[in-house]
């Protein structure tokens, strides 16, 4: 992850696209008018990411990648497709051969899992995409039409959970940008924090008591003052997920960490981070629709939501040992070592997903699923459920 910076210090967008976020900006303070003065920032953070063709996902400018403003495993490195693989090519081996994938970003990953599983033989029929934004289901129908032209046709994009499915659901760096309610203990009670217009800025206000009653939990927030994020967004999304599913997995691989360390008194200003030219920082009111806004995930939730929606933790851990567990090395080992030039931009790549001082450990990946009772290998080794 990049080194948060001073919003003051990023670079300055061009005209046309400061003139789409003031655009959105004026859309939020209507918004805020209508609804009394304020909303939730889980609403704002709604309509800046989303909103129809204002929205950071829903507009047109690039958004991962070098030109973009992140970049994510699949846009790292070849190798993290293609290990993934070897874990759906097991899971496929159960019957679960079928895949959607939530938000398939630039379709890189979409593209090398295809690619690995026809080359292990066991491309599956169906590869379903859901996929929200135009923007980026038009760059990854590009891209699989680019590497993979020979699948594309089995290939589908979706605008909604189907109403059952049965095999394997992935999302990379998905439940990190649904969006997120604020809370911070005060003195006397706890209150959500939410967005005022204050000036004509959109600025922090604070609303409380935090409502409905009995929905936080106090434990939460181990000292006064303490700023937190819950993800009530993406509870429910693993709750409808779990309706859904049939028989199968759900893998998940996003950043965050199990409940008791989330909530950790080192993150007493919370988890949101934004995402700018490759620049990280903490004013999420900054450019609105022109920055990705994100907050880390408490695992330990979405453990519990899947419970309640019939879906049992298959496997917690952190991205490196899934990778490694899953032959990552032995994908590497396929380059021969003679080849110095690709060996070695190969073996920096690795270098990234793995190392605890980048990916390898923020990075967890958790497991859900129902009517699958056999271990999967990426939990054959440093599974951590017992943490959630």
């Amino acid at each position: 992850m990049a080194i948060p910076a001073p919003a003051a210090e990023l670079p300055a967008p061009p005209a046309e696209a400061l003139a789409l976020s003031d655009k959105l900006r004026r859309f939020i303070a209507d918004e805020i008018g209508r609804a009394g003065g304020w909303i939730s920032f889980a609403r704002y953070m709604e309509l800046t990411l989303y909103a129809p063709g204002l929205g950071y996902y829903m507009a047109g400018a690039r958004k991962l990648g070098r030109d973009g403003d992140f970049v994510t495993a699949p846009e790292i490195s070849r190798l993290f497709g293609r290990t993934l693989a070897r874990q759906l090519h097991e899971l496929a081996g159960l019957g679960l051969s079928e895949i959607l994938e939530i938000g398939a970003g630039s379709g890189a990953l979409a593209a090398d899992l295809l690619l690995e599983l026809e080359r292990q033989g066991c491309v599956p029929e169906r590869y379903l995409i859901l996929e929200l934004s135009p923007d980026l289901r038009d760059r990854s129908r590009d891209t699989l039409a680019a590497r993979a032209p020979h699948l594309v046709e089995r290939v589908a994009w979706l605008n909604r959970l189907p109403p059952s499915f049965t095999g394997t659901v992935i999302g990379n760096e998905v439940l990190d940008a649904m969006p997120v309610h604020v809370f911070e203990r005060g003195d006397a009670a706890i209150a959500e924090m939410g967005v005022a217009l204050k000036g004509g800025k959109l600025e922090w206000e604070a609303r409380g008591p935090a409502s409905p009653p009995g929905a936080i939990d106090p434990s939460c927030f181990p000292e006064s003052s303490y700023r937190t994020e819950i993800q009530f967004v993406a509870r429910a999304f693993v709750r409808t997920l779990g309706g859904v599913l049939e028989r199968g997995a759900a893998l998940f691989l996003d950043y965050g960490f199990p409940h008791h360390e989330y909530y950790h008194s080192q993150r007493a200003r919370g988890t949101l981070m934004c995402h700018y030219r490759h620049r990280a920082h903490e004013d999420p009111f900054f450019l609105p629709g022109l920055q990705d806004i994100t907050s880390h995930i408490d695992f330990s939730a979405i453990a519990q939501a899947g419970r309640e929606a019939g879906l049992e933790p298959l496997g917690y851990t952190n991205q490196a040992q899934f990778l490694v567990n899953c032959g990552i090395t032995e994908v590497l080992a396929e380059t021969p070592p003679g080849d110095v030039a690709a060996y070695a931009a190969l073996a920096a790549q690795a270098q990234k997903l793995l190392s605890p001082a980048e990916m390898g450990e923020l990075f967890k990946v958790i497991a859900l699923g129902k009517g699958v009772r056999e271990p999967l290998a990426g939990f054959a080794q440093g599974d951590r459920r017992h943490t959630l």
